[in-house]
């Protein structure tokens, strides 16, 4: 069902911006370093020098990955002591990944598994590459247990650590592998923590209060990240929302879980609003502390302190700081290089709204500067015909501030007089979009702004980088209070003589796809036309269209589809189909497990029993995502050119 679009010739054609290849997630072993890369035109693996070289394939042609933006756990992990990389495949974007190996030089995926869990999702949560030890979650796809497994990559020996309907994630070890913390969790940023000891017939509770002994109660969210153990396995340190909205670190004591400790920080050299990220560790007391500020990427080294009054104190800045800033990080990993004084080497890759993601590589020192190994660029399209963005912040209905952000075409392209606006919503809905030209939105935001439009993004209530309240006033709200936010900020822009509002149109994926179903038909007098791709359209048929695993988060985060059934019918947008007026186009991948394609396929069949005309258009080697080249040059180029139709330019 893909049909070519007929498209207008533009002066820049949406195979300059996709000229930049991705490079993400890399890791440094030795003197190599493996990344994710779609050189091929599919995401598959690929290594280089640490100094540079030409890539090197590790995977057959043809074979793609899934995007590391959407999947839990890890794409792979370098072993360098079997010899071998652990990578994770799935088909044709079903996300049912398979563990497989392959040689470090690369080779043809080995099952690691053989077929013992095939069609099902086993997804890797942590790897121990010195041990060679890793720990998986299964989604067996058929009911909601979800299962921990503890795996010998050595030897082939697996050891279940219990199932949970709420995930029962392996959330930490201890450093000879005897202790394992895991986590269940119920809905966004509410965690709660057990542990598993050798011997132990099931796990027990350590930290928080399970849903099942609440009575109905509120209790406060924890937003349990990472969990490293420090002093000789005695205590556990990681990020939480415990004692701050916006996270911060915390010590929790094996001896008395019950009394967490807020652990302060020491030379933080940002400013702006945003949210911790993560704290992981490189090597003994030295760790790597993440921050997401106005979604741009801060990334510090520094070092804990135990004691009775414990620590944190930021020793130097490796993310932040120009030219690596107003970007995002995908990815940092690092190798030791020596143990006394501690050293290590760091890789990672970053990118910014309007430029590619480039590896770079921090030699270890106190004062070595990031070496940029990688050349990607957009072909054919001078740097300043992209758009950098602009802040455009706003105050909501009720007094909210909304973190946004607006794309102009630039002034040297000359295009006169107010611009169309297309907004553009993101995913999640717990999700941000951030100026990070790697993930699917900003090459289209970009491609849209040469072609003539204004692009407005809002992180509206519900999206992360913002503090656990503002992430949770989505819960059991979708479609109430962030559609007040996208009105409000489309009425604080018609005041800016830049822009034409009589000429709007909307477009999101997944979350972002509902949202745009939903503005449509709920307010089908602010827009002449709509893209959704991806979207949940019957709230109650959708959630029971889902594997049984997810299910579990969205009875609880969205609506039970019996108990809730009028709820989630009231914030459908099938029940206010009938009032949608602006031309529609749907974009689906067939093998979506998240939104399976009956969800959209229902959608078009309602319509056009209507006898309204709407454009769709199937993906039959996708999922949950457009990641193949040929299909990322035809959806594009169908979006904006079904744009330009309806909006002019």
């Amino acid at each position: 069902m893909l049909e070519k679009p007929t498209v207008n010739k533009t002066q820049f054609p949406i195979e300059s911006l996709l000229s930049a290849r991705l490079l993400l997630e890399p890791q440094i072993v030795g003197d190599r370093i493996y990344f994710l890369s779609d050189l091929s035109g599919t995401l598959s693996l690929y290594s280089i020098a640490s100094n540079g070289s030409i890539p090197e394939p590790l995977l057959p042609g043809g074979l793609a990955l899934v995007n590391p933006h959407i999947m839990p756990g890890d794409n792979f992990h370098v072993l360098p002591k079997l010899g071998k990389v652990l990578v994770m495949i799935d088909k044709l974007g079903d996300e049912n990944y398979q563990p497989n190996m392959i040689p470090l030089n690369g080779g043809i995926p080995d099952p690691l598994f053989g077929d013992k869990y095939r069609d099902q999702q086993i997804a890797c949560i942590h790897c121990d590459k010195d041990k060679n030890i890793a720990y998986f979650f299964r989604d067996n796809r058929k009911t909601p247990d979800i299962e921990c497994l503890k795996v010998n990559l050595e030897t082939g020996e697996v050891k279940s650590l219990g199932t949970s309907i709420y995930g029962n994630a392996c959330n930490g070890v201890s450093s000879d592998h005897s202790i394992v913390i895991l986590a269940d969790g119920y809905t966004a940023g509410d965690v709660v923590l057990y542990y598993w000891k050798e011997g132990m017939a099931a796990r027990k509770l350590l930290y928080g209060v399970p849903l099942d002994q609440r009575d109905g109660k509120q209790v406060p969210l924890t937003g349990i990240g990472w969990c490293s153990f420090v002093d000789n396995n005695r205590g556990l340190f990681f990020e939480s929302t415990i004692f701050n909205d916006n996270g911060g670190l915390t010590y929790l004591s094996l001896d008395d879980p019950s009394k967490p400790i807020d652990v302060p920080i020491k030379g933080l050299r940002h400013s702006g609003q945003g949210e911790m990220a993560g704290i992981r560790r490189v090597k003994g007391d030295v760790f790597v502390l993440e921050y997401n500020i106005d979604g741009a990427s801060w990334t510090y080294e520094g070092r804990f302190h135990s004691g009775t009054t414990p620590t944190f104190e930021v020793e130097r800045v490796l993310i932040g700081n120009p030219p690596l800033s107003d970007g995002v990080a995908l990815g940092l990993e690092w190798q030791i290089k020596n143990e006394k004084p501690l050293r290590a080497e760091y890789v990672f890759s970053f990118t910014r709204a309007n430029s590619p993601s480039q590896i770079y590589h921090i030699p270890s020192g106190e004062k070595v500067a990031a070496k940029r190994l990688s050349s990607e660029k957009v072909l054919g399209i001078p740097d300043e015909y992209l758009s950098a963005g602009e802040n455009a912040s706003y105050t909501s209905f009720d007094g909210l501030r909304v973190s946004a952000r607006l794309y102009l075409p630039s002034s040297k392209l000359g295009y006169k007089g107010p611009r169309p606006l297309v907004e553009y919503v993101h995913g999640g809905p717990q999700g941000q979009e951030r100026p990070d030209f790697t993930w699917f939105s900003m090459p289209l935001i970009q491609y849209l702004t040469l072609n003539g439009f204004a692009v407005f993004v809002p992180n509206v209530r519900g999206s992360t980088g913002y503090g656990m309240r503002y992430m949770k006033w989505v819960d059991k709200d979708w479609g109430g209070k962030d559609v007040l936010d996208h009105v409000e900020g489309l009425k604080r822009l018609e005041k800016d003589p830049r822009i034409d509002s009589k000429r709007r149109g909307v477009v999101g994926r997944s979350y972002g796809g509902y949202m745009t179903l939903t503005l449509a038909s709920r307010h089908p007098e602010l827009w002449k036309a709509a893209v959704d791709m991806f979207g949940p359209y019957d709230l109650p048929t959708w959630v029971s269209r889902i594997p049984p695993t997810w299910q579990t988060y969205f009875r609880l985060s969205l609506g039970d589809p019996v108990k809730d059934r009028d709820f989630l019918v009231e914030r459908s947008p099938k029940t206010y189909m009938n009032q949608l007026s602006a031309p529609l186009m749907i974009l689906q991948g067939k093998h979506d497990p998240r939104v399976p394609e009956p969800e959209s396929a229902q959608l078009v069949k309602d319509l056009r029993e209507g006898g309204v005309k709407v454009d769709y258009v199937v993906y039959e080697d996708e999922g949950h995502d457009v990641l193949r080249f040929k299909n990322r040059v035809h959806c594009y180029n169908a979006i904006t050119e079904f744009f330009r139709k309806n909006l002019g330019n």
